[in-house]
């Protein structure tokens, strides 16, 4: 069979590595429907988030990533070629092998394994389950590596104001546990939570002791830590006996690190990159979560603007900067 042409179906392309974004040459290139093979299906993109990790590897910042290619981890979309049962199906998912070591979802078009789909949510809409991908699943495989949150246990999420951090409040919360979250401005908790969270501002005085003073001296049973070294020592403070630090990111790689402290508080370190885990893995993840999303204990975040794959460089601009609103393509 050959391929299907269709004049308008285009995908973004990326050739080689660029210093910066002034410097970044993204093609939308004509994008023929591929034809599944077995075992694959084929996915017509109806959206697909823009997150940090997709702008940084196509700047060439991800050693692993492959030449030229499709950006683009997250996406939703309708099957449109592949198993007979699965055509016309609305899927969704992530990948830290989608748009890093094979072309993405920045694209009309996407082919994936037939094990890696899984049905959209249905209290979703098209646009949130393109945006979902990235932090939950990040989120998830946090807590799954360090044991799920669970009522009488406190969690500390430091950097609750990223879209990770907002994912993990949201688990911690869903899984019964008192959540403390802290960030960098001073207010109530700007995210979703199915239960009231505490909130530290970070800007203001010894986040460690401000957490011992809310869980009367204890400390917390896990520290979800979404930026690294800025937060290490304070994190590192604020464990309870057997607690566990997860670490997803940093600024610096080296860090003080006080062994005595870490043995005799009987501590566990867990790293997660969600690079490691393909789009089988990934959506795993994600479908895990699907329950907490029908009833509505997990949210999906808001999505502040849609960008046409003409103004993708606009977008790809918007998400460096540092800016918190969750953006999508509709290729």
């Amino acid at each position: 069979m050959s391929a299907v042409i269709n004049d308008s179906a285009r995908a973004l392309r990326v050739s080689q590595k660029a210093a910066n974004l002034d410097a970044l040459r993204l093609e939308a290139a004509p994008q023929p429907q591929p034809v599944a093979k077995p075992g694959f299906a084929v996915v017509k993109v109806g959206a697909a988030a823009v997150n940090p990790s997709d702008v940084k590897a196509a700047l060439g910042l991800m050693p692993q990533a492959v030449w030229p290619r499709t950006p683009g981890r997250d996406f939703a979309g309708v099957v449109v070629d592949g198993p007979s049962d699965w055509i016309g199906r609305e899927v969704y998912g992530s990948g830290g092998d989608v748009g890093i070591t094979r072309d993405g979802s920045h694209a009309r078009f996407l082919v994936l394994p037939v094990a890696a789909l899984r049905d959209r949510p249905r209290s979703i809409s098209m646009d949130e389950a393109g945006a979902v991908g990235v932090p939950f699943v990040t989120a998830y495989e946090g807590f799954r590596r360090s044991g799920m949150p669970q009522s009488g246990q406190t969690v500390l999420v430091l950097g609750a104001n990223g879209k990770v951090g907002q994912a993990a409040v949201q688990l911690a919360a869903q899984g019964g546990a008192r959540v403390i979250a802290v960030q960098r401005r001073a207010g109530s908790f700007e995210g979703f939570a199915s239960s009231p969270v505490d909130v530290i501002d970070a800007t203001q005085g010894d986040i460690a002791a401000r957490v011992r003073e809310l869980t009367n001296g204890r400390g917390v049973d896990i520290a979800y830590n979404t930026v690294g070294s800025a937060y290490f020592e304070a994190a590192n403070k604020a464990m309870a006996k057997g607690a566990t630090q997860i670490l997803i990111s940093t600024q610096d790689r080296a860090v003080p690190f006080d062994i005595f402290a870490f043995y005799r508080g009987m501590h566990t370190y867990v790293g997660i990159d969600s690079l490691a885990m393909d789009c089988i893995a990934s959506t795993a993840q994600l479908d895990a979560m699907r329950e907490g999303f029908e009833r509505g204990t997990l949210k999906p975040f808001p999505v502040a603007r849609a960008f046409a794959l003409d103004e993708a460089l606009d977008a790809y601009r918007l998400v460096l900067s540092g800016s918190t609103d969750r953006v999508v393509l509709r290729p």
